[in-house]
This record gives C-alpha cells, sequence and structure tokens, in this order.
C-alpha cells in the first residue's frame, strides 16, 4: 500500500496533547494520529447509518433524510443479530 503525506490545520492544544500523549505510550505521533483515525474509520463503519448507506452514493437530500429517520428509530433489540450461518464455497 502506497503511504503518502496529508496536511491539515488543528488547535495548537490538541496538537500539545497529541504530542504528550504520544510520547507517553513511546509513539511517535505518526503513528498515534494512525492509530486515532483507523479507531475512529472502524466506529464510523461499524454504525448503522454507513452500512445501510455506503454503497448507495447517488442517494438524493431527501432520501438521506429519509434512511436517517429510519436508522435514529431503531434500537438496540432491531440491531441485534436474529442469526447467522457461514457458507463456504
Amino acid at each position: 500500500m502506497a503511504v503518502k503525506a496529508l496536511n491539515f490545520k488543528m488547535d495548537e492544544t490538541k496538537i500539545s496533547d497529541m504530542r504528550h500523549v504520544a510520547s507517553v505510550y513511546h509513539m511517535t505521533i505518526t503513528d498515534f494520529i494512525s492509530e486515532a483515525i483507523s479507531d475512529y474509520l472502524h466506529k464510523m463503519k461499524s454504525d448503522p447509518f454507513y452500512r445501510l448507506t455506503s454503497c448507495v452514493e447517488d442517494a438524493d437530500e431527501e432520501e438521506t433524510a429519509e434512511i436517517l429517520e429510519a436508522v435514529n428509530d431503531l434500537d438496540d433489540d432491531d440491531l441485534a443479530i436474529a442469526s447467522s450461518k457461514r457458507f463456504t464455497v
């Protein structure tokens, strides 16, 4: 996998906090940020909204609002896995 540079602006206090935490754990700031982003991506990709809409790239604002309304009405029971099956090909 290719590694590319990325520049962004961030509040100085957050940068200082990240540097401090990274130093406590003997990490580089790059490793700290990379791990934090990986954790956040995993969290976001596990979200029901993402799972329902990630394959729908052409949804308009009305469709997106409808999906959000349906997802927000779901509770833990609705999101529980009812059953699973494993197929081997």
